[in-house]
């Protein structure tokens, strides 16, 4: 049974880092597309190749992340909580992606897996050790914090952009804000892939330790390239329903602001995965972004019932994938006895 179910979660694991790309492609290229810096298919192809650069180069730091992250039981509980998670936490993504709501797929595994650790303790099992740890420093904080920075950045830094390029020509701006807002569109995308690679790389890794197939302290390189293979897969699919919602629906931006967005978002997601080790949303951050550098404009652009109606969502995220989780994991609890 152990190994079935094993099975089962490499099989999910590998649907959510699909399911990954393929929402978050939209907070990679959406803004490039807008503006007419790049194509649609131009922009998912460079978005999927810096998103499987990223995503393989961050399974080196998948082994901190997942001795740090949580500790789950050994055996079928273990495997059973992951299970459970991973199923709320993708399905949750498919709902959001439907209605075009841009969402962390961070924040709704995160909560999928405390949902179901608290399954596990309602049948007198065992749970999800430094969960609450998780949930304060990989949910609370940067659902707090990270929104805040990539507003108040982007809005603030169009101010200093704006006076630099004061005696240019609007066509000119233009032009140039586009080209740097490819280069940008890339950035993102290979941020997205540092950040959400290592994470869905750390879940096949505690699968491995559940199982007794692995001692953690080495990352088998199947694991590395199942990750970085099934984001960029996902990404090369694009889920234009969130980049819609992006580009078109929040807010109005031009090359300038765009650029600004998109530079300040890829900085946050650098300094995220490699100076902080701090997990940060790309979607919160983009999003965030985005609505900052449009909002530092002298006429009102931004769609505030749509905008209050995303964070709302961001809010309950954690909340319903753990009820999700918590129910999955019921059903699942006589096969983790077995």
């Amino acid at each position: 049974m152990t190994a079935v179910i094993f099975g089962a979660v490499v099989l999910l694991t590998a649907a959510f880092a699909f399911l990954n790309g393929f929402r978050d492609v939209s907070t990679s290229v959406a803004l490039a597309v807008r503006t007419r810096a790049l194509t649609p298919s131009v922009a998912v192809l460079l978005a999927a190749f810096f998103n499987f650069l990223g995503a393989l180069l961050s399974a080196g730091l998948a082994v901190a992340v997942s001795q740090t992250w949580i500790s789950l039981p050994n055996g079928t509980d273990g495997l059973s909580i992951l299970t459970a998670g991973l199923a709320s936490a993708f399905a949750w993504g498919v709902l959001l992606w439907w209605k075009g709501v841009p969402a962390s797929s961070t924040h709704a595994l995160v909560g999928g897996l405390a949902g179901a650790g608290l399954a596990s303790l309602a049948v007198c099992g065992t749970g999800v050790g430094g969960v609450d740890q998780s949930l304060l420093f990989q949910v609370v904080l940067p659902l707090l914090l990270s929104p805040l920075v990539a507003y108040s950045g982007a809005f603030l830094l169009v101010f200093p952009v704006t006076w630099a390029a004061r005696y240019a020509q609007p066509n000119v701006i233009n032009q140039r804000f586009r080209r740097s807002q490819s280069i940008a569109a890339g950035a993102v995308a290979f941020g997205h892939g540092l950040q959400d690679g290592q994470r869905v790389s750390a879940v096949l890794l505690l699968a491995l330790l559940a199982a007794g197939y692995s001692d953690g302290g080495t990352l088998p390189l199947w694991i590395a390239l199942l990750s970085a293979l099934m984001i960029t897969a996902g990404t090369l699919f694009g889920g234009w329903r969130i980049s819609h919602t992006i580009a078109y629906k929040i807010t109005r931006v031009d090359p300038l602001r765009g650029s600004v967005a998109q530079i300040f978002s890829a900085l946050m997601l650098f300094v995220g995965a490699i100076g902080l080790h701090w997990p940060v949303s790309t979607t919160h951050t983009v999003t965030s972004a985005v609505l900052g550098a449009g909002e530092n404009q002298h006429f009102s652009v931004t769609n505030r019932k749509l905008v209050i109606r995303i964070v709302w969502l961001w809010v309950l995220t954690p909340a319903a994938t753990a009820a999700g989780a918590f129910v999955l994991a019921l059903a699942l609890s006589p096969l983790a006895g077995s």
